[in-house]
């Protein structure tokens, strides 16, 4: 019998340890997320859901938010923790990508290796962040993933009230996917990349000079009700292979998601937001998501890290 291959070792730089909760028994049909995630390596990755959490303030920091999506991850794994079970799916947490000081581009880097590796093993990996610069790091694993097979059409679906294209001389929350935009064209990749909720006032004409330029197809959020908003998705899946999602939670009304660096004025529907989910799963095309800027800090009652952790639960579904 030949030597068992050694288990991946991630390039996350600390376990999770913020799963716990109520516990009404230990059979199968008992069972919450907290009970049935893995925080230690299982033998096999294939189907499983990949928890990564991306502990970052810099790139809000950089972009003059108000900091705090630093905590999001924490937040988010309590808000899951007691979600109940109704199958199976393995659900297994990596841990977290940890940025220490300013070091973005460090953490950025470690988190594309973990994206990437999660990727290579099979598993469905969902990025909790962190800022939006989490998205570079996300990105870029996708990319690492897919680099032999240049044929792949990558899209990026952005559920958010902003473009984050903006030039910068450094990587900030409001620029990864002007980056990722240059490093697609860089491998000599088509650009695919649309937004679902944009916020007129809250993007400068120079932003929307930019999404054109680009080719980046956008809908308003006084655009999203449920029928365009999903025909809008529909039509962007049909022109690609492989799809990373990302949802800044700023996409949401302030009502339902108060603790955002930058809380809507007016935003996308929740039920619209969740029923995007739901398409993009069943599409079949989903190969990597991330779940963005939630500021514990600024939250109540936890109601945006409770909306968010639903909005994960609709992805985690097989």
């Amino acid at each position: 019998m030949g030597e068992k291959a050694a288990q991946p070792r991630f390039s996350t730089d600390r376990e999770a340890n913020a799963w716990g909760g109520r516990t009404d028994g230990e059979g199968v049909g008992h069972l919450r997320w907290h009970q049935h995630v893995a925080t230690a390596l299982p033998s096999e990755l294939d189907g499983a859901v990949a928890l990564i959490g991306f502990c970052s303030d810099a790139g809000v920091l950089r972009n003059q938010g108000r900091v705090g999506a630093v905590d999001g991850p924490a937040a988010l794994r309590t808000a899951l923790s007691p979600m109940a079970i109704h199958e199976r799916r393995p659900l297994l947490d990596l841990g977290d990508v940890v940025v220490e000081g300013d070091d973005l581009e460090g953490g950025q880097e470690r988190l594309a290796l973990a994206v990437a590796q999660a990727l290579d093993a099979g598993s469905l990996p969902i990025v909790l962040g962190g800022g939006h610069e989490t998205a570079y790091g996300t990105g870029n694993g996708l990319l690492r993933h897919a680099a032999a097979d240049t044929g792949k059409r990558i899209g990026i679906l952005n559920l958010d009230a902003h473009f984050d294209l903006r030039e910068e001389k450094q990587r900030t929350s409001g620029t990864p996917f002007l980056d990722l935009a240059k490093e697609m064209q860089r491998q000599g990749r088509e650009i695919h990349y649309a937004v679902l909720g944009i916020s007129r006032p809250g993007n400068t004409k120079a932003l929307f000079d930019t999404a054109d330029e680009l080719g980046v197809s956008y809908l308003l959020d006084t655009q999203c009700k449920l029928d365009e908003s999903q025909r809008f998705v529909a039509g962007f899946l049909e022109q690609i292979d492989l799809l990373y999602l990302t949802i800044d939670l700023d996409v949401l009304p302030a009502s339902v998601a108060p603790g955002v660096s930058a809380p809507a004025g007016f935003g996308v529907p929740y039920e619209v937001i969740r029923a995007v989910c739901q398409q993009v799963v069943a599409s079949g095309k989903l190969a990597v998501a991330d779940v963005v800027e939630l500021n514990p800090r600024f939250d109540v009652d936890s109601r945006t890290a409770r909306s968010a952790a639903r909005l994960i639960y609709e992805l985690s579904i097989e």
